[in-house]
């Protein structure tokens, strides 16, 4: 499975700072944004990796990761988004890279307490489809929020006013080959993005897609409260543990099947 770490945008949520900088070159604590989903890609056992860029810093990523000869790896691929077209027009640079290999796709700006090893085995054993990663948050109309029958997620509704259930659909995505099939049959939404909701439905839609519970702290830090709450977290308690039990799951195993 080939990793993407998608690193573009523009940051207008947290301006000034992304004046002079990207986003996820900010600081996390005492490392740089995008060295949290990246070690997660890591340590779940990916190693050849996508970082998916834009705007007028993309030059600082190449300084800043080289060929990840600093997180042990042999090479880093990078590519550049134009303008700001949503998650899912920011995947689609990656067509090429991943060929007709399962993809997992982590947002810049999302940094766990724990690892996504158990999320990567489940999807692994899957034939094809895709599997998403939840997390129970205080505040989930910021998010897709996963609509529950029984144990099965029926649809996922993208920041709704009322959500229908306490979760999120975290920022790390696995997909089969098709994914890129799919993409291309969204249809940009009302802020004129392809989002990455439409394609999760798509898949929930043909009865492909699996989910697992995190366990541990998540948060994104695309705004100035969630970038505080993540430095604090990672000052608290670190960040990409990865302990004795990761292997066999987190502490929630609830992996449920989308209905069919």
């Amino acid at each position: 499975m080939k990793g993407v770490i998608l690193a573009g945008g523009t940051g207008s949520r947290l301006y000034p700072l992304t004046r002079v900088t990207n986003k996820h070159l900010l600081p996390v604590f005492d490392r740089p944004m995008i060295f949290y989903p990246l070690q997660a890609l890591i340590n779940a056992g990916i190693t050849d990796i996508l970082v998916v860029t834009g705007g007028q810093n993309a030059g600082e990523f190449l300084r800043l990761l080289g060929n990840g000869k600093d997180f042990g790896l042999k090479h880093v691929n990078y590519t550049y988004q134009e303008g700001e077209g949503g998650i899912a027009d920011a995947l689609r640079m990656a067509e090429h890279f991943a060929g007709e290999q399962p993809i997992c796709v982590a947002l810049g700006d999302n940094i766990i307490e724990k690892n996504i090893i158990a999320a990567c085995e489940t999807f692994r054993r899957q034939a094809a489809g895709a599997h998403i990663v939840l997390k129970e948050v205080p505040d989930p109309e910021r998010f897709g929020v996963p609509v529950f029958e029984g144990d099965r997620i029926v649809r996922v509704e993208e920041k709704p006013k009322k959500p229908r259930s306490r979760y999120a659909v975290t920022g790390f995505y696995m997909y089969d080959a098709r994914v890129f099939d799919r993409i291309r049959a969204v249809k940009p939404s009302g802020r004129g993005e392809l989002e990455i909701t439409d394609v999760n439905n798509l898949y929930l839609a043909d009865g492909l897609m699996t989910y697992s519970i995190l366990d541990g702290w998540w948060t994104d830090a695309g705004t100035f409260e969630s970038l505080l709450r993540a430095n604090n977290l990672v000052a608290q308690t670190g960040a990409n543990q990865v302990g004795p039990s990761a292997v066999t799951g987190s502490a929630d195993p609830r992996v449920g099947r989308a209905a069919e």
